[in-house]
């Protein structure tokens, strides 16, 4: 860490990693990524939600806000352990790393099932070491509280062909015993659901083994990982389906009212997110016992965490479940004050803390957007940095809070975050197509050069104590590099880049930049 105690990272999420299996992994690309960060001078890596994906890939939008993504599990490690032998692993090639291709979902998820079906398979059969299967039994034992909900559900989501257990008809006698608190698989004879279930656990222990292997090697090379955390859940997820008493349901399991935010910089129709609302007053019986489980699980992913929509836990916006967009909601007062009490105890009592920022929760508040004095009030009070978005000092209402002298040390700043276009896209597409905004860019950067590192530069010289930016700006990529638009319904999650694009130039550059803005 520097001197002053400010320091920098870039955010990229492992999907956008260079591979030949249609996706970005926890695989070589990943430890090399990782290598190149820390030769830029670069003290934390942030990256988006781990959790599993449905068909259109959000990370936001997840069968469990517990388990890991099996499309991040690497085939070459899988080789490595013996589990997939080398001719399956090459008839799964098909995209060449030096070609930044989209992630095509539909063909990764059939492609990577047949590859862990094969390495599951091979598993049963006695192949690997009788380490790697004590390694498995622990990790079934210590995750059970989850892991078996969640494995059962995704068994039974593949009889079913979907996740939307509303309509399931096989085997719908489990799911109604889950309904009435079976919680607990151990000596409970699943039947034909067993291999599947099995299945599941092996896939998640696959990759929080490979996991904890490269979050290892991230913290030797002197990198944090700055995880996130969505407000809410799916519907459609093993956390609604096994706790239907913790959301606002109707007998049925369909929600009631659904998250959402008012009309704002990304719609004028605001977002209707779908999300099912938690029953905060149910959830306040066992102390939040369902919150600080989920926080202590990403907190065992990573070493701090971006609580998405912060200004949801001050006053969330609840919009009737038969509305066609957010616009017909209403504030309704959230849990504030209690939740974090509680979340920032069970911290305490683990000795966890932020890295980066000066002791407290390893929470970042996500506080952009429509932000109250209370919402303010709620994250001074349990010391939480919040965010800062430069893009958003500059337009046509720009937001004096995000000029680069405004931006306070207890904060992250970004250039642009994974919701934004990029620097390059932004100014192209945004910022050339009005005058004043131009007229406020001069105050900062220069009328000629590379904007995405002008943007960069003046992120890194704030005063915040962490400053990131996204990878797609390290690369000075344009609006075709965006990760994700807000109310787009499909066609985001998509980007990724190619392994020659991270050079030695460019690393030395930021670094270079880094040590000059004091964050080295």
């Amino acid at each position: 860490m520097s001197e002053n105690g400010r320091v920098a990272g870039v955010l990229a999420h492992p999907t956008s990693f260079p591979s030949p299996f249609g996706i970005g992994d926890l695989g070589p690309s990943a430890f090399q990524f990782i290598d190149w960060l820390a030769g830029a001078g670069q003290r934390v890596w942030q990256l988006l939600p781990l959790t599993p994906t449905l068909e259109d890939g959000s990370p936001y939008k997840s069968p469990s806000a517990f388990a890991g993504n099996p499309l991040l599990i690497s085939p070459e490690r899988l080789v490595e352990d013996g589990l997939v032998v080398p001719e399956v692993l090459e008839g799964a090639r098909g995209f060449p790393s030096d070609v930044a291709s989209p992630v095509d979902f539909e063909w990764v998820d059939a492609a990577k099932r047949q590859l862990l079906d094969h390495a599951y398979a091979r598993f049963k059969d006695g192949v690997g070491s009788d380490e790697l299967a004590a390694q498995f039994a622990a990790f079934c034992r210590r995750e059970a509280g989850w892991l078996d909900r969640h494995a059962l559900f995704m068994a039974l989501s593949d009889e079913n062909g979907s996740t939307d257990w509303l309509h399931w008809t096989e085997h719908l006698e489990w799911s109604e015993a889950v309904h009435e608190g079976l919680t607990d698989l151990s000596g409970v004879d699943l039947g034909v659901m067993a291999e599947g279930v099995e299945f599941h656990r092996f896939s998640q222990f696959l990759f929080f083994r490979q996991w904890e292997q490269l979050r290892e090697y991230a913290h030797g090379h002197g990198i944090h990982v700055f995880g996130d955390i969505p407000i809410y859940v799916s519907h459609l997820s093993a956390d609604v389906w096994g706790n239907r008493h913790l959301f606002e349901l109707d007998e049925a399991g369909r929600p009631l009212r659904v998250a959402g935010v008012p009309p704002d910089y990304f719609s004028a129709t605001g977002q209707l997110w779908g999300n099912p609302l938690y029953n905060w007053k149910v959830m306040r019986t066992d102390g939040f016992a369902w919150w600080n489980a989920r926080l202590q699980a990403v907190l065992h992913q990573v070493d701090l965490a971006r609580l998405d929509h912060f200004r949801g836990f001050e006053a969330y916006w609840a919009v009737p479940a038969d509305e066609v967009n957010a616009v017909n909601g209403e504030w309704v007062a959230g849990p504030g004050d209690e939740l974090l009490a509680s979340l920032e105890k069970t911290c305490r009592a683990r000795g966890q803390h932020a890295p980066v920022f000066d002791g407290g929760l390893p929470i970042v508040a996500e506080d952009l957007g429509l932000i109250t004095r209370e919402v303010t009030v709620l994250r001074k009070h349990f010391s939480l940095p919040g965010m800062s978005v430069l893009q958003f000092a500059f337009g046509e209402d720009p937001d004096e809070r995000f000029l680069p002298e405004s931006v306070p040390a207890d904060s992250v700043v970004y250039t642009g975050t994974h919701d934004n276009n990029t620097t390059l896209g932004w100014y192209e597409e945004e910022a050339t197509q009005h005058p004043e905004v131009l007229k406020q860019l001069a105050r900062y950067v220069p009328s000629e050069g590379d904007i995405s590192w002008e943007m960069i530069r003046l992120a890194w010289h704030t005063e915040a104590r962490l400053a990131v930016t996204p990878l797609q700006d390290v690369l000075s990529l344009d609006s075709e590099a965006r990760m994700n638009t807000p109310g787009l319904e499909s066609g985001n999650w998509r980007w990724r880049f190619a392994s020659d694009q991270l050079t030695e130039p460019l690393q030395k550059r930021l670094r270079e930049l880094t040590k000059r803005a004091g964050r080295a």
